[in-house]
């Protein structure tokens, strides 16, 4: 089978292990951004494997787990709109906001869908034309070109009942909030896959030789992991921070720009509100002015109740990489995948979900 058993052989995975421990590097924190290496790095239990001086942080790289609680409370005052359909992925549908969920809210009557991606929501759109149909629009530079080719479309075929609400973060700004804030001792970043096939490698470079940090971009097998992380650690050893691609049956240099000129043509720039992290200037996706028929922010502009956290819910500073799911005290008990009280548990992507599923993991 291609690209999958090729990535799980165990006689390269014991000589990549052996390469990495021979490297001459003391000790090397590396942080995974994405929630995709997240969990393949807890399903093969690749923390236990690797050489006691490489220590492997979850960060920020959870679409679903970085929303913050006000754009959910926004989403669920939202929700409440006579006649509205909101059309979402099935993570958000379970996220606890400040005062319910999305799936509450459905209970309660209110015409919510899970779709799988946003032109499932134009097809909802095109069958419902005279109700509004509103995309909650999450993710980072993976999704956010789908959602913006569903604009266009709209736009060109005269929907006018389909719109949008952004909350899209970009990847290369929350990184860089995390290294200027000198709250982490990082070494390396493993950089992500599915982004970097949108944006291409050479995003990271700037981070890498700004803050002196090797950056990888890596696949989602375990194989991609630890080469990775030997690229990391060559990097340290070598004492020449750079971005580098592990993922190249995926990922370019440039990246694909067709992608990248349809999500600028529809969103610009904008600052965003990050679950743990709070406003970071130019982090996340807003429609542009010309697209404001499609913009759901201006359409159904509402004001939610007042935004709370849920008591003993750690997930912002498990996101940062401060801690980790076994220092939360609701983990495994008040809090599971069955009765989440934080989107980190909710998400499949979700650092607490990965840990609760695979379990038997020492947590960096």
């Amino acid at each position: 089978m291609k690209y999958l058993t090729e990535f799980r052989n165990q006689e390269l995975a014991s000589g990549l292990l052996k390469q990495i421990a021979r490297r001459k590097v003391s000790s090397a924190r590396i942080m995974e951004f994405c929630g995709g290496h997240t969990v393949t790095i807890f399903r093969h239990g690749l923390r236990q494997l690797l050489p006691p001086s490489i220590e492997l942080v979850s960060g920020p790289g959870c679409p679903v787990c970085v929303t913050s609680t006000y754009d959910l409370d926004v989403v669920l005052e939202m929700s409440k709109t006579p006649d509205i359909i909101l059309a979402t992925f099935g993570d958000l549908f379970r996220v606890p906001a400040s005062h319910g969920s999305l799936r509450e809210q459905k209970a309660l009557g209110e015409d919510i869908r899970i779709v799988y991606s946003p032109l499932d929501a134009l097809n909802v759109a095109r069958d419902n034309p005279s109700r509004p149909v509103v995309f909650l629009g999450i993710g980072f530079e993976t999704t956010a070109p789908a959602v913006a080719l569903s604009v266009l479309t709209a736009r060109r075929e005269g929907i006018d009942n389909y719109s949008v609400y952004s909350m899209h973060k970009l990847s290369p700004p929350i990184l860089e909030t995390i290294l200027s804030s000198g709250t982490l001792d990082l070494q390396g970043l493993i950089c992500p896959g599915h982004v970097s096939t949108i944006t291409g490698g050479k995003v990271w470079d700037p981070l890498a030789r700004q803050y002196g940090i090797p950056s990888v971009v890596a696949g989602f097998e375990p194989l991609d992991i630890l080469q990775a992380v030997d690229m990391i650690c060559a990097q340290l050893e070598a004492g020449s921070p750079r971005s580098e691609i592990a993922y190249s049956r995926g990922v370019t240099w440039e990246g694909n720009l067709r992608a990248q000129e349809v999500m600028k043509e529809v969103f610009r720039e904008a600052d965003a509100n990050w679950r743990g992290v709070g406003w970071v200037p130019g982090s996340g996706l807003a429609i542009r002015e010309e697209f404001a028929p499609f913009d759901a922010s201006r359409l159904f502009p509402v004001t939610p109740p007042p935004s709370r956290e849920p008591p003993g819910c750690i997930c912002g500073d498990i996101l940062r990489g401060a801690k980790a799911p076994s220092d939360c005290g609701l983990f495994g008990t008040r809090c599971t995948p069955l009765d989440p009280v934080g989107p980190c548990m909710v998400s499949s992507e979700g650092s607490c979900s990965a840990r609760y599923r695979y379990g038997g993991e020492v947590d960096g």
